[in-house]
């Protein structure tokens, strides 16, 4: 039996304006050098604009909807056995399916270019709303992975 306290998970304070942890976590994710207010202007503006772009009364509905939509189910990982590296398709957990469908839309809005981060934010979180763009390709391409290797599910651990 293992000696070591395991960590324990801190919960992060809902944010001020929809009193929302995940759209806290988001806010979050997309701070640089601790600029939490900058962050949080971003994210509130780029909400609604995102709202009015998909006629959305509540924007924070809409804002889980497109999170919702670019959540990815699973994922592959590399498992050596023998002298072999096999690619395992593995189920994701709840709070790490959150924490990737949130960077990829991050990472795929400061991508583009041309445009203030809030508009860019705004359009990434329209098209996963839709169900499309950049964002959910990524997802569609982790779950055709994990299809593809199918056959070493049993690799498993």
């Amino acid at each position: 039996m293992s000696r070591r306290r395991r960590a324990e998970k801190r919960q992060t304070a809902p944010d001020p304006v929809y009193q929302s942890c995940l759209l806290a976590k988001f806010v979050n994710k997309i701070m640089y050098d601790g600029k939490k207010s900058v962050a949080q202007r971003i994210v509130y503006d780029a909400l609604e604009k995102f709202a009015k772009r998909v006629k959305a009364e509540d924007p924070l509905a809409a804002f889980e909807q497109a999170l919702e939509n670019a959540k990815p189910a699973l994922e592959v990982k590399s498992r050596r056995i023998g002298g072999a590296t096999y690619q395992v398709p593995i189920e994701i957990p709840a709070n790490r399916r959150i924490s990737m469908a949130m960077g990829w839309i991050i990472q795929h809005s400061r991508a583009k270019a041309g445009r203030a981060m809030d508009e860019r934010l705004a359009a990434e979180l329209s098209d996963c709303f839709n169900n499309q763009g950049t964002t959910i390709k990524k997802k569609d391409d982790t779950h055709r992975m994990a299809e593809a290797n199918k056959a070493f599910a049993h690799y498993k651990w």
